[in-house]
């Protein structure tokens, strides 16, 4: 049995896989709450209490750097080390690889029915891969493509510093650097908090008017799910604006990862919010900011771009790493 895991700043999975069909199948997952609990050690000696099973190998996915088996997670107050969670477990050895990292090789096993294409890109389209994902952080990742098969690897790209594509993003710049010092990072704008970040901007400039009963909700439930929401459905113009205002950032940085690694064989947008916000994506402020990098947006036009409709692709990864690290996997083509 493989056990595989998903470490994210707001919530974390593990699960038991089988391999067959030279895929991991899970046989039992379970979702935790990340901050309800002291580290990862902690939830895995849970979860195998609960469903145990022999280890012949072990793979968690983490939203952080990982350097020489330990991670500083940068949304939660963890520290994780690999020599740690091999003790809970018993075993000798497990694997800890960066989340977006693991995305990428659960990129491996997904259906058409697991992808939704934003942009066909040019037809055969062949290179290195990219992706990008939303949540509690912004995670980015690459995989270079070798002329036979792809091989994943993480970047911390989220971190590097937001870059104005406007006159309403120079001031979104100036309000941020209010809060955060001169460092102003993609994933202050583009991450869950980031969406609430770009509502309270808008709002706080007279860009829109909060109404009673939103101001209600927003102090009630997950905030950036209640503007999203009311965005949608169209109820609050001031959630509208800055969902759009937000779609467009998301799409102006998946550009920009798309330039840094080449990814001529495909941009992923992975994540929690972007299933949630699917018709948005769709509406055209995504692509429209995607492409829009001067010189350069015939090559952005011929990359296909691909939201993940799959919420458990980082645990799929990371249990198809352990799976190829077992030798019960062939490496393969992602």
């Amino acid at each position: 049995m493989i056990l595989a895991g998903d470490v994210g700043g707001t919530t974390t999975r593990v699960g038991w896989f089988a391999v067959d069909g030279g895929r991991p199948v899970p046989q039992v997952v379970e979702k935790y709450a990340s901050h309800a609990h002291a580290g990862l050690a902690e939830i895995v000696r849970q979860f195998v209490a609960d469903h145990p099973a022999p280890v012949e190998r072990a793979a968690f996915g983490i939203a952080g750097p990982v350097r020489s088996g330990r991670v500083e997670t940068p949304n939660l107050p963890w520290v994780v080390v690999g020599a740690d969670v091999a003790r809970a477990l018993g075993v000798k050895r497990i694997d800890l690889l960066n989340d977006l990292a693991a995305n990428a090789h659960g990129i491996g096993v997904l259906g058409p029915e697991d992808l939704h294409v934003l942009s066909p890109g040019a037809a055969g389209a062949v290179g290195n891969l990219a992706v990008i994902a939303a949540g509690t952080g912004l995670g980015e990742a690459g995989a270079y493509w070798d002329g036979r098969r792809h091989h994943p690897f993480a970047c911390e790209g989220g971190h590097g510093d937001f870059a104005p594509g406007d006159a309403l993003d120079d001031e979104l710049l100036g309000y941020l650097r209010t809060r955060h010092g001169a460092h102003v990072s993609w994933e202050r704008v583009v991450s869950g908090p980031g969406l609430v970040t770009v509502y309270q901007f808008l709002r706080d400039t007279g860009r829109g008017t909060e109404e009673p009963w939103l101001r209600a909700e927003l102090s009630r439930d997950d905030p950036a799910a209640v503007i999203a929401q009311a965005a949608q459905r169209g109820s609050s113009p001031l959630c509208a604006a800055a969902l759009a205002r937000f779609v467009s950032l998301y799409g102006a940085e998946a550009g920009n990862l798309a330039l840094h690694v080449m990814a001529t064989g495909g941009v992923y947008v992975g994540g929690g919010i972007a299933p949630r916000i699917l018709p948005s994506l769709k509406s055209g402020g995504f692509l429209d900011a995607f492409v829009a990098k001067g010189r350069m947006r015939p090559l952005l036009e011929a990359i296909p771009v691909r939201v993940i409709l799959n919420e458990l692709t980082a645990l799929l990864g990371a249990a198809r790493h352990a799976a190829i690290g077992a030798g019960l996997l062939a490496e393969g083509d992602l």
